[in-house]
């Protein structure tokens, strides 16, 4: 039952976080250099997201030509960049990662 609690209580204090910022940012016109910032974010989170999947291997930064997810990443990196679609570069990616990690091992 204490789970239960606990799930609930997360839930409401992720729920009221979110409407905080909802209804104090439809009362108040965010300055233009805040929206721009803000706009940045996402972006920012996903790449750190990303960096350490691909960067750190057993707790330490391999940069090695062994690290095949960074040239897993590299490929889904270009197939993005020439095609601009998530699917493909999804599946480059994980295909090349794949391969890479049945050649390596």
């Amino acid at each position: 039952m204490k789970i239960w609690w606990i799930l609930l209580l997360g839930g409401a204090a992720t729920y009221l976080t979110r409407l905080s910022m909802i209804l104090l940012f439809s009362r108040w016109e965010i300055p233009a250099w805040l929206r721009d910032g803000l706009r940045l974010v996402p972006a920012a989170v996903f790449s750190a997201l990303i960096a350490q999947e691909v960067f750190i291997r057993n707790g330490q930064i391999d940069l090695s030509f062994y690290n095949e997810r960074i040239l897993a990443a590299l490929a889904a990196t270009l197939i993005a960049w020439r095609t601009k679609n998530v699917l493909l570069t999804l599946a480059v990616g994980m295909a090349t990662l794949w391969a890479l990690q049945m050649f390596f091992h």
